[in-house]
């Protein structure tokens, strides 16, 4: 029986896994987080989410064809960045101010730097902080769940607010929950969990970022986040703000993080800690948008320090 051979050069990996089938499984994992957010904020939050998927699949068609590149929206990946966006927006969001996010997240930060795979910052992630930027007011009007109307302090803000020692801050069931004012898919941690799990589960992504940044950020406000040393309230900061929506659906994208576990250990590391000292030393409450995307930046330098050179990638001998 004559045997044939695959030639090619390393390193030599077979997987059954598609782009579509990763994103469909990402969309999955984003569905409890997704119901979490139309449970506590109402109806029109499905709205800002279902928006904001269609004008992300629609910029990218366009953008393709305008670029006349082959059609892509098929891999879903336009769909897990709208899924993204609309969860790092406020349930109150203007449509029209959701529809300017996906074009930048798709077209400006996606598609002008090559498609899937070439961007070198999260495309979720860069357009909220160009929102954020550009329309400061929109993006931190926060309400109470179940109060129609009535605004609110993320717990996060709550802790920068002066008069702190006369708030009533959430109780931790409430944080674990998602029963607080935030961003649509950040409020319910419980929520965001179970897509983690599921993830990893599937191998979709590895636990390393999402250990290690929750674990830095957990230590470094324990230590730092009190009115003395290892006094903080590490648990508050563990289940406020947009850390699990961060560090296990957003600093594990594929195209923005480190190839090897130490490199994916390292960066998980560096989030943690610019989140903490952005919470605790500046005037943003949050800090977990701005750490991912500072360590994306750093991802090439990063890879350059922890992938180990080839066999015979050495330098050659004079």
């Amino acid at each position: 029986m004559e045997k044939s051979f695959i030639v090619s050069s390393s390193p030599h990996i077979r997987d059954n896994a598609s782009t579509r089938q990763i994103m469909l499984d990402v969309i999955i994992a984003l569905i409890p987080a997704s119901l979490a957010g139309v449970y506590f904020f109402g109806p029109r939050t499905l709205m800002v989410i279902l928006v904001s998927v269609l004008a992300c699949v629609l910029s990218e068609y366009a953008s393709r064809k305008l670029m006349k590149r082959s059609n892509t929206i098929l891999d879903l990946s336009a769909v897990v960045t709208g899924l993204l966006l609309a969860l790092n927006l406020p349930p109150t969001a203007p449509l029209w101010m959701v529809v300017i996010g996906a074009v930048v997240a798709v077209v400006v930060i996606k598609q002008l730097f090559g498609g899937l795979g070439q961007n070198f910052i999260n495309p979720a992630l860069g357009a909220r902080v160009f929102l954020f930027i550009s329309y400061a007011g929109h993006m931190t009007n926060w309400v109470i769940p179940g109060a129609d109307g009535v605004s609110s302090a993320t717990p996060l803000g709550l802790l920068k607010a002066e008069e702190a020692a006369e708030i009533v801050f959430p109780s931790y069931k409430d944080l674990f929950l998602g029963n607080i004012g935030g961003c649509i898919g950040e409020v319910s941690a419980a929520a965001l969990l179970i897509g983690g799990v599921y993830l990893v589960a599937k191998k979709v992504i590895g636990p390393e970022i999402p250990l290690a940044y929750i674990g830095t950020l957990g230590l470094f406000t324990w230590i730092f986040g009190g009115p003395t040393f290892f006094a903080g309230d590490f648990l508050y900061h563990i289940l406020s703000g947009g850390l699990m929506l961060g560090a296990i659906y957003m600093a594990t994208d594929y195209a923005t993080s480190p190839m090897t576990t130490k490199g994916r250990i390292i960066m998980g590391i560096g989030c943690g800690l610019l989140t903490g000292i952005i919470r605790l030393y500046t005037n943003y409450p949050e800090g977990v948008s701005f750490a991912i995307l500072l360590m994306n930046i750093a991802v090439p330098l990063i890879d350059r320090y922890t992938v180990p050179k080839s066999f015979g990638g050495g330098k050659a001998v004079e």
